[in-house]
């Protein structure tokens, strides 16, 4: 199994959060780094935190990794304004994927949203999709999309709006079956889930993306019964039935003069 390392942008907020937890845990990495702009709460051996100020990141500050996932994100409230929502939404991911690919890291994974559409009515849709353009135009090495209907789980900030439609979701999602599929909401722990299984083994393409329902059904793979090494198979008993097994000379074992005798004649013979 290879080792990895992994950097993830953002790992304060919600999926961000869980997405660090998962890998920290994960056997399959043995480093993971944090970079954010405020200390985080969960501590782990594996993990390092870098504080930084997105306007003043270099390469340095990236470093090694086999892939970095990009969770950052904001509301317009939150930023409060437009430019300051792009800002984050926008033009920080793009100096990340930026200086990834200069540090020679071969997979860029990056949260946008369901309705990314850089010709979208709706701007936070249109803003999404203005992103994802100009990532592909970057030709990362392997870049990877995914597209989440409404995230749910425990946030540390109240948002009425997202709160109520996950509240209306939770009646619905049943209902949604067939192409509506796609618009179930989503647990962001799933969604952290889905992110590791794509950097694991994700087909190498130049450019994915993953709509939510594919998110939502992505499981880690199990072991066939085939790969399944058995104790007996591990330590081969029958080995050790079929062996004559030389009987033990308790003289020999706890006698140091019968042993020292049995040491000259062996010697004489040679």
């Amino acid at each position: 199994m290879e080792m990895r390392s992994a950097i993830v942008v953002g790992g304060t907020g919600l999926v961000g959060s869980n997405l660090v937890k998962l890998l920290c845990e994960s056997e399959e990495y043995v480093s993971v780094t944090v970079i954010a702009r405020r200390e985080i709460a969960f501590e782990h051996p594996k993990l390092t935190v870098k504080i930084r100020s997105f306007n003043q990141l270099e390469e340095k500050d990236i470093g090694f990794a086999h892939e970095v996932f990009c969770c950052l994100g904001t509301t317009i409230k939150k930023a409060g304004s437009r430019a300051n929502f792009e800002k984050v939404d926008v033009e920080y991911p793009l100096q990340i994927a930026s200086l990834a690919k200069k540090c020679g890291i071969m997979h860029f994974i990056i949260i946008s949203a369901m309705g990314a559409n850089e010709k979208s009515r709706i701007y936070y849709n249109r803003v999404k999709g203005k992103l994802e353009k100009e990532l592909i135009a970057l030709e990362l090495p392997q870049f990877s999309i995914v597209r989440p209907s409404l995230l749910v789980g425990e946030r540390s900030e109240f948002r009425f709006g997202e709160k109520a439609g996950e509240w209306v979701l939770k009646v619905i999602n049943p209902l949604l079956i067939g192409p509506m599929k796609k618009y179930r909401s989503i647990e962001a722990v799933q969604l952290a889930l889905a992110m590791k299984i794509i950097a694991l083994s994700a087909k190498k393409s130049p450019v994915t993306i993953y709509n939510s329902a594919e998110l939502s059904s992505m499981k880690m793979p199990e072991l066939q019964e085939d790969e399944l090494v058995s104790r007996d198979a591990l330590f081969n008993w029958d080995k050790f039935k079929d062996e004559e097994l030389v009987p033990i000379d308790e003289e020999v074992v706890f006698n140091r003069e019968k042993l020292q005798e049995l040491q000259v004649k062996n010697q004489a013979k040679q």
